[in-house]
């Protein structure tokens, strides 16, 4: 019983900038690892940001220096502000939880993925 409901995707010029946000519920935890991946029309979809627990972050290559990711455990809301967008950046992002099971139920073992249905960013002059 884990939602994730993403908002913020827009159409934005290159060089602007967009927040996006991801509302959580049900059994998530301050030890959920969050992330944000994305598709392209034809491409596969890739990592783009990942928080863990600890508030360590990991970035794909691509947007390093550029994007950032960050959780509120209080509001169970993740973010990530991205900056100097490019028309490569144009994608449906997706807001991705890993739920360790342990937490969920007693004697649990591995981990719960749960996506969202995505927010679409289109990155265009």
């Amino acid at each position: 019983q884990v939602h994730l409901v993403e908002s913020g995707g827009g159409l934005v010029q290159p060089g602007g900038s967009l927040r996006l946000s991801c509302a959580s519920s049900g059994r998530i935890f301050a030890s959920t690892q969050m992330a944000w991946s994305r598709q392209a029309p034809g491409k596969q979809r890739e990592l783009v940001a990942a928080i863990a627990g600890d508030y360590t972050t990991n970035y794909a290559d691509s947007v390093k220096g550029r994007f950032s990711i960050s959780r509120d455990n209080i509001k169970k809301m993740v973010y990530l502000q991205m900056n100097s967008l490019e028309p490569e950046d144009t994608a449906v992002y997706y807001c991705y939880a890993r739920i360790r099971k342990s937490d969920i139920v007693i004697e649990g073992r591995g981990y719960l993925e749960v996506w969202g249905q995505g927010t679409l960013v289109t990155v265009s002059s």
